[in-house]
């Protein structure tokens, strides 16, 4: 574990583990709304109260500040784009969580940090060497073994989360493209925005939004907007806190924790499904991440 003058790295582990446990209380509540409510639209309604968090994340950011309070930023097209690929991969996990297994579908979505290092080639123009590669490869394997390909008990709507997994770190490769003075939550507020703008649009497309089954659904929804926006903000923050490789490794906590939520709130528990898929995907992961710090440390 690398340290900087400075680091809080204990709160910033904590405020990461919170944020997976704030994330998975928001899927929850996305498939408990589900049978009534489309995944365009939830996306709508979570964007639209998460923009809350999103902006006291960047009035609490000291170089936003020290920048002037600046609003515009030069690559604005780029966070636009980013916005509109998270739109998409919002609706497709959001989908998955009202079609899947919470876990499982949670599960796939790890496959992220897979993509991320594949995509990182032709995006970035980074070398990617036999191990990562081999890490690549295991994850997948991993991935695979979840969704069962091929067999009586694979889904095709298990492909909705291998996509909302491509989408999500095509967004998160994008955004080391930014300019390196952008505040990161600046960034994080122009991508929530347009994500708010593609969700409404798409809701739109897909025939409008349905009346308010009951006041309850109400506050789900706003429930639903203050966990995934309080997520994004405990995030943000616990990565100002330390560099992002320390926390990554523990971002796999949120695998066993989504069975544990799932099997509490739903009765799930594809133990079966799972592993040990899900053991092949944490360690992919985790292998990436350790050799990316070996390479930093060089």
């Amino acid at each position: 574990m690398t340290h900087r003058p400075g680091d809080r790295v204990g709160m910033a582990i904590a405020l990461s583990l919170l944020s997976l446990l704030l994330f998975d209380m928001m899927g929850l509540i996305i498939k408990h709304l589900s049978p009534v409510y489309t995944a365009a639209e939830l996306s709508a309604y979570r964007n639209l109260i998460g923009l809350i968090p999103s902006i006291i994340a960047l009035w609490s950011a000291r170089g936003w500040h020290e920048s002037g309070r600046k609003m515009r930023m030069r690559q604005w097209p780029l966070a636009i784009s980013r916005g509109l690929v998270i739109t998409l991969a919002q609706f497709l996990f959001y989908y998955s969580l009202g079609r899947m297994a919470f876990a499982t579908a949670s599960t796939i979505t790890y496959a992220n940090a897979l993509f991320m290092t594949a995509l990182a080639v032709p995006i970035l123009g980074e070398k990617v060497g036999a191990t990562r590669w081999f890490a690549v490869l295991l994850g997948f394997g991993g991935v695979l073994l979840v969704m069962k390909p091929g067999s009586d008990s694979f889904s095709y709507d298990a492909l909705a989360p291998l996509g909302a997994a491509f989408l999500y770190a095509l967004a998160g490769v994008t955004a080391r493209r930014m300019d390196s003075d952008v505040p990161s939550p600046l960034i994080n507020l122009y991508s929530s925005t347009t994500t708010l703008v593609g969700a409404i649009g798409l809701t739109v497309w897909m025939g409008g939004f349905s009346d308010l089954r009951a006041t309850t659904d109400l506050l789900w929804i706003v429930g639903m907007g203050i966990f995934g926006g309080t997520a994004v903000l405990c995030m943000v923050v616990s990565f100002r806190m330390t560099e992002q490789s320390n926390l990554a490794p523990f971002s796999y906590f949120g695998i066993p924790l989504a069975f544990v939520m799932g099997w509490l709130f739903f009765d799930e528990a594809p133990f079966g499904d799972l592993f040990p898929g899900a053991i092949l995907v944490a360690a992919g992961g985790l292998l990436v991440v350790w050799r990316e710090r070996r390479l930093r440390s060089r």
